[in-house]
Parts: structure tokens; C-alpha cells; sequence
């Protein structure tokens, strides 16, 4: 939920205030998710809503995210189709945690990634930048001044068609967008909505605490934390929107196996054995 309220402030410009209530009214309705799922492993056990709510995840987010990108800002998927852009040149490395990229052709892939465009990186002996059919004139960019060449390049995206103001949809837009928010909450209970009594049935009460706690924190802290940070770097490299998307799909793909491998069918009677 926190990665698509952030893909709609950010690649698709929607308003922000209007962005936070999208994607409230989702997670406040999705809540009902929770209970259900909650109460569903009460009756057929945790394990089986958390793996199919993991392997509904892996064939449900990029599609839910799409189609919360149709609609959200259907002007950008014009203008990417229509006037696709492309980098071409050596030395195209991005480096996170640089200030300033160390080539001109980084720092062009870091002044694209600020815009939310996304791009095609080609390889090749000098450095170019194609909006649809248009070569770009790079001698007019100064590579020691990024706010001389964000206005250049926001000033030729703009003459081929990419929205870059912040907008608000239509109406029946925003009640899409809502719906594929609602799907990502339905994920969230589906996987979720089990965990806090599986957590507690899965450790006797004296090593409880600090067993579900330091796993917890360490999935919660790095893997989640971690995930904007990462999603960017992925986004930067391959010049592809949706491509951060990758980082929480292989998360899911590893918290399946471990899921499927490692916990029981019945943790109650899981642990009154080992007790």
C-alpha cells in the first residue's frame, strides 16, 4: 500500500492530497480483508490463506499495478508510447549514494528518474537522447548545473507530449484506481491477516516475545525499509516505471518457500509437541 502511494505521487503525478485519500479510502475498506482472512484460519488452519495469499501475490501485482497506471495517468502511457525515449552512451553506470553521477551519462539517467519517465538504455561510443524521433541537442546541457538541464529536459518533454503538472483523475478513474488499491489490501489480509496468531501459536510464551519480535523487526526494517531505496536503484538502472516492482515480488517468492517448506499445518498442535 505505502509502494502505490507512493507510485501514484510519484510516476503517475497524481495530486498528492488526492493520492493519500485514494489510497486511505482502499486501505480503510481493505481493513474488512483482515478480518475475514483472520477469521478464515481459524477454520482451515494459517498456513493455507498465507501460501495462496503469496502465490496470488506473484500473478496479481504487476497486473494490479498496471491497471492502477491506465488509470491513473492514461496521458504518460500515451506519451511513452508515442514518443518513447531512449539513452544511448558509454560509461552509463548510477551510482545510489552519489551525490552527483559520476558521467554525463548518469547524471542524464538520474535527471530522467527525477522526472518519472521511463527510458531505453543502450550502449554505445557517444552519449545521445532520443524522444520519440527527435535526436535532443545535449551541447546546450551543463553537466555541472542539474537545475539548467532539468528545465531543458522538462521543456523537451513537454513539447512531445508527456504531462508533467500534477493532475487529478476523472471520476471513474479514481473509483478504478480504488479498486486496484482494494486488490492490493485483499493480498495484504490474505497474507496478513493470519500472522498475529500464528505468531503467538508458533513459540511457547517464555522465548515468544524475542522469537517473534527480532525476525519480525529484521523482515519489517530491512527488507521494508529498505524497499524505496532499492525499487529506485532498480527503476534508475533499467529506466522501466514498473520495474521496482521486482524487489517485493522476489521478497514474496522467498517468503512463499519459506512459508510452504517451513511452517506447520497446525502450530497449536505444532507446539504442544514440542512442549
Amino acid at each position: 500500500m505505502f509502494s502505490g502511494l507512493a507510485f501514484l505521487k510519484g510516476p503517475m503525478r497524481i495530486e498528492s492530497t488526492m493520492a493519500e485519500i485514494l489510497v486511505g479510502i482502499a486501505a480503510f475498506f481493505g481493513l474488512i480483508f483482515f478480518i475475514i482472512f483472520g477469521r478464515l484460519s481459524d477454520r482451515i488452519g494459517r498456513k493455507k490463506p498465507i501460501i495462496f495469499g503469496y502465490i496470488l501475490t506473484l500473478l496479481m501485482l504487476f497486473p494490479l499495478f498496471w491497471m492502477i497506471g491506465s488509470f491513473a495517468n492514461p496521458e504518460l502511457d500515451k506519451a511513452s508510447t508515442a514518443a518513447p525515449i531512449t539513452v544511448s552512451g558509454p560509461q552509463c553506470d548510477f551510482n545510489p549514494f552519489a551525490e552527483t553521477q559520476a558521467s554525463n551519462c548518469g547524471k542524464l539517467l538520474s535527471d530522467l528518474t527525477a522526472n518519472h519517465v521511463s527510458y531505453t538504455l543502450v550502449s554505445a561510443n557517444e552519449l545521445s537522447l532520443k524522444i520519440g524521433d527527435v535526436k535532443q541537442d545535449l551541447t546546450e546541457y551543463s553537466w555541472t548545473d542539474s537545475g539548467q538541464r532539468g528545465e531543458l529536459l522538462r521543456t523537451a518533454l513537454a513539447k512531445s507530449g508527456y504531462p508533467l503538472g500534477t493532475i487529478t483523475p476523472p471520476a471513474f478513474n479514481i473509483i478504478m484506481i480504488i479498486v486496484a488499491s482494494m486488490g492490493l489490501s485483499m493480498l495484504a489480509g490474505m497474507t496478513y491477516g493470519p500472522v498475529a496468531a500464528l505468531l503467538s501459536e508458533m513459540f511457547p510464551a517464555k522465548i515468544r516475545y524475542s522469537s517473534m519480535s527480532i525476525p519480525y523487526h529484521f523482515g519489517t526494517g530491512y527488507f521494508g525499509g529498505f524497499l524505496p531505496f532499492i525499487a529506485s536503484f532498480i527503476i534508475a538502472k533499467t529506466g522501466a516505471a514498473y520495474s521496482g516492482l521486482w524487489y517485493t515480488w522476489g521478497i514474496v517468492l522467498m517468503a512463499l518457500v519459506v512459508a510452504w517448506w517451513g511452517l506447520p499445518n497446525d502450530p497449536e498442535a505444532a507446539l504442544d509437541e514440542a512442549e
